[in-house]
């Protein structure tokens, strides 16, 4: 069963950068207890100055099943409450599927 994964793309509000990402940090505790989640990856892309930053956040699913419960559940509407708060805007939201990953193990 493939893997897959479920994108967001904010656009941050100016000067909410580091309360956007102490948001996403609280979540990551809540990530890890539901069924079939694999990764988080945050990026953020590189913008003129003055422009709101751009992030890019990929969650990485076991399969659509546990990606689809996972949006069933209310941790999932409470944390993009919170990160919503940060930015300007509804996020853009895909699904896609993993074609190719290697994460390397963390010690």
């Amino acid at each position: 069963m493939p893997m897959l994964a479920r994108v967001h793309q904010f656009r941050i509000r100016p000067g909410k950068l580091e309360e956007f990402i102490a948001a996403i940090d609280s979540m990551i505790p809540l990530l890890h207890q539901q069924k079939g989640f694999k990764a988080l990856l945050v990026l953020r892309g590189e913008t003129a100055p003055g422009v709101a930053p751009e992030i890019t956040a990929i969650t990485t699913w076991d399969s659509l099943d546990s990606l689809r419960a996972s949006e069933e559940n209310l941790y999932y509407y409470r944390g993009l409450a919170k990160v919503l708060a940060f930015s300007e805007g509804f996020p853009a939201l895909q699904e896609e599927q993993v074609l190719v990953s290697d994460f390397a193990g963390t010690d």
